[in-house]
């Protein structure tokens, strides 16, 4: 199976319960809530995207002709070495879960990388390592349970209490960046506060103007 890739990078993840972990990110091309394409933006099922998934011109992007290629690739961004214990891949998008296929999970186990998904939870996910779920008001969530459910709030017609009957291990806001996140940020925290389940999931690499 060829793969479809936006851009691999080392950097830190920024994001929930494994902010600060040293990570290989590799971002998939494509997502089924958007094109990423603007003019579509208006009509899509999630329309407060703030990621370039389009296409394959990123860093180290392109197809990937098989499993092992893929991985290969994605060890030679990994900084300690083949005997490092603490090797790390965000495999995301756009939609990750529309390639992320059995054969490149055991591919990148095989070279001994711990493996992470961000989803958005349409598609059921196979056998992973950290399963991250961050879902879409008004789209039918099929990924139940996980690690981590990650809320991007407030969205329209959205209640943060409705997710709580899943199973997931840690559940977080994050406030939906755009003209508006400073608001948006306000609501966030005094949700978390009001309702102690949740937790506060902020973009560390946006701060630190890291990729």
């Amino acid at each position: 199976m060829q793969y479809k890739i936006k851009e691999i990078f080392y950097s830190v993840q920024g994001e929930g319960y494994c902010v600060g972990r040293p990570a290989v990110f590799c971002r998939f091309s494509g997502c089924n809530l958007w094109s990423g394409k603007e003019e579509d933006r208006v009509n899509a099922l999630c329309d407060f995207c703030d990621t370039d998934f389009y296409g394959t011109d990123g860093e180290n992007g392109g197809i990937y002709e098989n499993a092992d290629a893929l991985a290969a690739k994605i060890v030679k961004l990994w900084p300690e070495g083949k005997n490092s214990r603490s090797k790390f891949v965000v495999c995301t998008g756009g939609e990750p879960l529309l390639q992320l296929d059995k054969t490149l999970i055991d591919a990148l186990h095989k070279k001994d990388f711990y493996v992470a998904v961000e989803t958005n939870g349409t598609i059921k996910s196979p056998q992973l390592d950290w399963i991250c779920v961050s879902p879409k008001e008004g789209v039918d969530l099929v990924q139940k349970r996980g690690n981590e459910l990650k809320l991007i709030y407030p969205q329209e017609g959205s209640d943060p209490r409705k997710y709580l009957k899943y199973d997931f291990e840690h559940f977080f806001l994050q406030p939906m960046d755009g003209p508006h996140y400073m608001e948006n940020l306000r609501r966030t925290l005094q949700y978390v506060l009001d309702h102690p389940r949740w937790r506060l999931s902020l973009q560390i690499q946006k701060i630190l103007n890291i990729k």
